[in-house]
């Protein structure tokens, strides 16, 4: 479930250009934390974003994906979450902090066979609200049944990743 820095790069190479369509992109990563810096290259435009996947023991791909970070380097920052397929559309997606400030919301916007994805953009404020957190929180959405699903969020590393990512 690579979709959010595969969303991310899509809009740069459409802006840089057919030498990027004939290079191999460079990758890079970093972890902070229970959070990844992911860098994808493409000719000279660059796409960074911070992730946190989410794992289910004896399974190889995640179960959900959070992925903060800008398509253009002066737009807003958008965060994308990656829920598994079968959820039940209209009530969207909420990162649920514990501190109301820093909790995001978000409507699906597609699902494909990989998963479903919501997406919005976050200010500063936000940002800085989930820099500062300490305990855990949980990704909440609801299954097709409507049962409320929660997995939970590590927010150990996010200030340094996300520092990161504007370097």
């Amino acid at each position: 479930m690579k979709w959010p820095l595969v969303l991310v790069s899509a809009a740069l190479m459409s802006t840089a250009g057919t030498a990027a369509a004939t290079q191999a992109p460079q990758r890079t990563t970093a972890t902070y934390g229970d959070w990844t810096v992911r860098c994808v290259m493409h000719g000279t435009a660059k796409a960074c974003e911070t992730t946190q996947a989410t794992q289910i023991k004896g399974r190889p791909q995640p179960i959900s994906q959070i992925a903060i970070g800008h398509q253009t380097k002066n737009g807003p920052v958008k965060v994308v979450f990656e829920v598994p397929v079968n959820v039940w559309l209209p009530s969207g997606v909420k990162l649920a902090t514990g501190n109301k400030k820093a909790d995001i919301s978000a409507n699906f916007s597609r699902c494909v066979p990989a998963g479903c994805i919501a997406e919005t953009d976050i200010d500063q404020n936000q940002i800085k609200e989930l820099s500062h957190l300490k305990k855990s929180g949980k990704l909440q959405f609801k299954d097709a049944r409507k049962q409320l699903i929660a997995i939970p969020v590590s927010f150990k590393g996010f200030g340094d990743a996300y520092d990161a990512l504007q370097q």
